[in-house]
């Protein structure tokens, strides 16, 4: 059962991962959390921990590579909108 928190893998986070996963998708799951990382892993398309409000991160981990993004940390509103925007 993933790890929940407020973070990026959190319940919302997580769920919305897995559910994607299951129906096909490539999903890249990212939070700054390791053990939500570790505990995702094997269950999508790829689970780093890096910082997602970090333009050069998503730059390498290929995020702009991507259909679609879904940004689940809800403990910060400011976060959240920037990562929205990158």
């Amino acid at each position: 059962m993933p790890h929940r928190s407020s973070s990026g893998l959190g319940r919302f986070g997580s769920a919305a991962a897995l559910e994607l996963e299951r129906l096909g998708h490539e999903v890249l799951a990212v939070d700054m959390d390791i053990r939500a990382v570790d505990e995702i892993a094997d269950h999508v398309t790829q689970a780093v921990r890096a910082d997602a409000t970090d333009p050069e991160a998503l730059q390498e981990l290929g995020a702009q590579d991507f259909d679609a993004a879904i940004v689940g940390t809800s403990s910060d509103q400011r976060a959240s909108i920037f990562m929205t925007v990158l």
